[in-house]
Order: C-alpha cells, then sequence, then structure tokens
C-alpha cells in the first residue's frame, strides 16, 4: 500500500515536470523538466520493483539513470555551444 501510494505520487510530479517542459520559459528549464522527469522515472522503475518483487529492476533503473545523465549534459553542451566555429555571418571558414 505505501509503495502505490508513493508510486501515485512520482507520476503526478512527472505529469508536473512534463507541463513544466511544455510551458518553460527558456530552454534550460524546459531541460531541466526533462531531465527531472527522468529521475522521476527511475524512481517509478525501481518502486515498481519493489511492488512487484524484482528486485533486478534496480539495475534497470541505474542503468536508466546513467543514460538519462548523460543524455541531459550532450542537449546542455549542445544548446550552449551549438553555433561555435562559425563565424559572425554562419560561414565556418570565419573571416579569410
Amino acid at each position: 500500500m505505501m509503495f502505490t501510494v508513493a508510486s501515485v505520487g512520482v507520476v503526478v510530479t512527472m505529469a508536473l515536470a512534463l507541463a513544466r517542459s511544455v510551458i518553460g520559459p527558456d530552454i534550460y528549464n524546459r531541460i531541466m523538466a526533462v531531465n527531472v522527469f527522468g529521475t522521476l522515472s527511475v524512481m517509478l522503475i525501481a518502486i515498481y520493483g519493489f511492488i512487484d518483487g524484482r528486485p533486478e529492476f534496480l539495475d534497470l533503473a541505474m542503468v536508466y539513470a546513467l543514460i538519462n545523465f548523460i543524455g541531459t549534459i550532450a542537449v546542455t553542451k549542445y544548446v550552449t555551444f551549438a553555433d561555435m566555429g562559425h563565424g559572425d555571418d554562419g560561414d565556418p571558414a570565419g573571416d579569410i
């Protein structure tokens, strides 16, 4: 019963994070909301593993957490440095 209540709370929080990722004021808030959604997914996988009596779901949750972390870093780096190497006019060669 306790894990069921926890999973309902996590699902409600996931819905709030998803709403924030849609209406976020800028790209960084949206990236953070997607990261929170991924973290809550990890929690939901772990809770489901405890409800179902399958502790091997914790291994899956840890792998998903690693993928979530690396993906968040990659997207943030791409958004921050997407125009790197281009001149002011967008020419990759610069002002030659």
